[in-house]
């Protein structure tokens, strides 16, 4: 819910959204700051993805010029707390 989402919720909703291109292993042994794209190998339809599927779980609004701000688990999780 926006205005209440915390660190915790804000990082299960991030793993949450990357589990469709990978597995709850990759994801564990991901470092809070490894770039998603290039670690997970996404391409710009699966990054596009990954932000909607951000956007419906915390009802944070993402545009294009966010993305810079989406590239690591520690990037996505102080957008979304600062966002919401």
């Amino acid at each position: 819910m926006p205005g209440t989402l915390s660190r915790v919720a804000a990082d299960a909703a991030v793993r949450a959204a990357l589990r469709g291109f990978v597995s709850d292993a990759e994801l564990a042994g991901l470092g809070e700051d490894e770039p998603l794209r290039s670690a997970f190998d996404l391409d710009s339809v699966d990054f596009l993805t990954f932000v909607e599927r951000l956007t419906r779980t915390t009802g944070v609004r993402i545009d294009e010029v966010d993305y810079p701000r989406l590239a690591t688990i520690g990037s996505c999780v102080d957008f979304l707390t600062a966002a919401a």
